[in-house]
């Protein structure tokens, strides 16, 4: 129960006054480390590389492992990228296949009525920024209410922390973002 208090301070915190900078220090809600020097985050979990990938998807192909805490975006000849994520905690997790929908840059943030009732902190509406939840990009997944989006929130990534959407560092939502279409398959793997 602590634990989940200290995270949820260490939200409204960071929606509140994000990073902070000089001497002070972020500190991971869940684990109680420092995770920032100096103003820039120095927390960065899963470097995104090329790795080889056997498994049985076309090119172009978003595989979300949720379990491993990965998403593979699936290249030629038997290769990926690999990303380190952050997941839905238990209970906000979710699998299936499904289409690329849309895209957006820096993109407005409207909690749902749900997530809502559950945090009644949040705002109603965040427009898109550096500050935002949902980070620098957002892939939105077929017609739910999910994203892949970026965080500024690093300490996330490699957790089951968000309320089901797939968190990535802002330069891996990115570069993602860059090589995928509208359209793009996107296999959630539970």
């Amino acid at each position: 129960m602590k634990w989940r208090f200290l995270s949820l301070l260490g939200i409204v915190a960071s929606l509140v006054i994000g990073p902070v900078g000089g001497a002070q220090a972020e500190i991971d809600p869940l684990t109680g480390k420092r995770l920032q020097s100096g103003g820039v985050w120095a927390y960065t979990p899963i470097p995104r590389k090329v790795v080889s990938y056997d498994k049985k998807y076309s090119p172009g192909t978003i595989v979300v492992d949720t379990p491993e805490r990965r998403l593979y975006l699936v290249l030629d000849d038997g290769k990926a990228i690999r990303y380190g994520i952050g997941v839905g905690r238990e209970g906000f997790q979710f699998s299936g296949t499904y289409n690329l929908s849309r895209k957006a840059e820096w993109p407005d943030w409207r909690p749902p009525a749900d997530m809502r009732a559950r945090q009644p902190y949040l705002p109603t509406f965040m427009p898109g920024g550096p500050s935002n939840p949902l980070g620098a990009r957002a892939l939105y997944v077929g017609s739910t209410l999910y994203r892949i989006h970026g965080t500024n929130q690093n300490w996330s990534i490699g957790r089951d922390f968000s309320s089901g959407c797939i968190r990535m560092l802002n330069e891996d939502v990115i570069d993602l973002y860059n090589r995928v279409n509208i359209g793009a398959r996107i296999v959630v793997l539970q």
